[in-house]
């Protein structure tokens, strides 16, 4: 099989985006009478609008690539838990991971749910617990997507390691969930979105795990840290050093049994890089289709997202392929590898 565990539902039907603008219209207010804030039950989307938004989009894409399954989660962009308060994170959450689980429902071979939390600047992350626990116990989800920085650019959260995120790894270790650390929109001008912000989150992360010892409490939780790492790969040398300097253990016993990376890295020497530096039993297929990056490669005349391509034009050995298109994802992903085996594979 080839898994991708990086997908986002960033082709929903319409009806989502104009549901949560309202929300975000009442949230911000203004006008006279102020509007109101839309229902959960005012979003009226049909299995037909979710067939014709994966059909001709990501499933398209995956049978073109030979891709089998994709972990799905909402779009990533859209979590925006900078926008009102807990209570608007709390049900624009509880919708979009509802209807990724039905989007999971109807072609439950080729995607396995994943879900956002319901994060809020400054709001104590245990308020997410009970939208886990729901997501965990009643949607089948085989992982989260936790962000680390819930402003939106302005990073004032405490890092990682911190005890403020204790019970959210709890319950990610109890239902053996894995975490994809992701963040959403960015509000900082000084931050592209998708260009900076996320790579930005996903260098900090590693070095914010680095710094720490929170795997010495949590043996067991595991994080995926996406898009290749950011500049983890290039910065190898560095980053081994600068644990030196901190006093810390050796980078592949101080995090590795716990932190993986995907390939959603768009360019050939890229993901060669990756391949080369990070060990292979850490690196998961991913290609975060339909997303970032969607246009034509006028120097290869390919989609910069075909990740498969680059990873098997790597000169891997056929196990180690295997391993990063199947396996790892499989050990990293348990709900996930239970799931396949329900379905005999």
């Amino acid at each position: 099989m080839i898994i991708d565990c990086h997908g986002h539902f960033t082709t929903a039907p319409p009806a989502l985006g104009e549901w949560r603008n309202r929300q975000i219209r009442a949230v911000e207010g203004g006008g006279d009478p102020a509007p109101a804030a839309p229902a959960p039950a005012d979003l009226r989307i049909g299995d037909d609008e979710l067939r014709a938004a994966i059909e001709g989009n990501q499933l398209r894409l995956m049978d073109e690539r030979g891709i089998d399954l994709t972990v799905f989660s909402p779009r990533a962009s859209f979590m925006a838990h900078h926008i009102g308060d807990f209570s608007t994170s709390s049900q624009w959450a509880a919708i979009c991971n509802d209807l990724v689980h039905r989007v999971c429902s109807l072609y439950p071979t080729r995607f396995a749910p994943a879900a956002m939390l319901p994060q809020s600047p400054g709001v104590d992350p245990a308020t997410c617990v009970p939208e886990l626990v729901r997501c965990a116990e009643e949607l089948g989800v085989v992982a989260v997507n936790l962000n680390p920085d819930p402003s939106g650019g302005h990073w004032n959260a405490p890092p990682l390691t911190d005890r403020y995120w204790y019970p959210v790894y709890e319950k990610l270790v109890e239902y053996d969930l894995p975490a994809m650390v992701h963040v959403s929109t960015s509000v900082n001008p000084a931050f592209h979105t998708t260009g900076s912000h996320y790579l930005n989150a996903d260098t900090t992360a590693f070095m914010q795990l680095l710094q720490g010892d929170l795997f010495a409490d949590f043996p067991t939780l595991r994080l995926v840290i996406p898009h290749g790492g950011g500049a983890v790969p290039y910065h190898w040398g560095r980053l081994r050093g600068l644990g030196m300097a901190l006093g810390r253990p050796p980078l592949d016993k101080h995090l590795l049994d716990n932190v993986f990376f995907d390939t959603c890295v768009y360019h050939q020497p890229g993901i060669d890089l990756l391949l080369k530096v990070v060990p292979r039993r850490n690196v998961l297929f991913a290609s975060e289709m339909i997303g970032a990056v969607r246009g034509i490669d006028p120097e290869t005349g390919e989609y910069f997202d075909d990740t498969r391509r680059y990873v098997e034009s790597a000169g891997l050995p056929a196990d180690e392929l295997a391993a990063v298109q199947e396996g790892n994802a499989r050990a990293v992903y348990p709900r996930l590898d239970a799931l396949l085996k329900s379905q005999g594979r």
